[in-house]
């Protein structure tokens, strides 16, 4: 089982830059934290569709979640026997507020029709990839440098799904069961 144990102090970010991630369980703990979290705001983002009676777009957001969920739940099993830091929202190693993959909540308001929502999502992959190759780029540790190496391609993957559902549906009447049945979709680059 993973265990928790609390950092007594993170490093504060430097200027620009994000301070650099030096273990394999600060790596975990990060990345869990962007899955668990963009999951989480689709969810946010479905029941405000649902609400608002926008099935399309409430199955684009749920679908997403589903992919991010799905991507949590496969990272805490690699990780199952490492003992990750508790790091408090405040201290996570990227610059803005939320993770790098979570959509800002205020975009919801923004989103009139599906392509809105996949611009709003091709942005929050493209952060987070941004995000893993800058650790790739900059860890100590090679097994870190190789682990955001894979995470940026899984992200790429993700990038290249949502610009693959731009590039087919232009329309706001996307059919996200059938693009998703077509092989373009969240299932196609996260299977179960």
């Amino acid at each position: 089982m993973t265990r928790i144990k609390r950092l007594s102090c993170c490093a504060a970010h430097h200027g620009s830059m994000p301070v650099r991630i030096a273990t394999i369980e600060e790596f975990y703990a990060h990345a869990l934290a962007i899955e668990r979290e963009a999951s989480q705001r689709y969810e946010e983002f479905t029941a405000y569709f649902e609400d608002r009676g926008e099935d399309a777009l409430a199955d684009l957001c749920r679908h997403l979640a589903e992919l991010e969920g799905r991507h949590f739940n496969e990272l805490m099993a690699s990780c199952d026997n490492l003992e990750l830091p508790a790091i408090a929202n405040g201290d996570y190693r990227w610059l803005d507020g939320d993770s790098p993959e979570v959509p800002a909540r205020e975009m919801l308001y923004r989103i009139a029709t599906p392509r809105h929502l996949l611009e709003i999502a091709l942005a929050a992959e493209w952060r987070a990839r941004e995000f893993f190759v800058g650790i790739a780029r900059t860890a100590p540790s090679v097994t870190v440098r190789e682990m955001a190496s894979v995470m940026a391609a899984e992200e790429t993957e993700h990038v290249q799904w949502v610009r693959q559902a731009l590039a087919h549906h232009v329309d706001s009447e996307a059919n996200w069961d059938e693009l998703i049945a077509a092989g373009i979709g969240p299932g196609t680059v996260c299977p179960t």
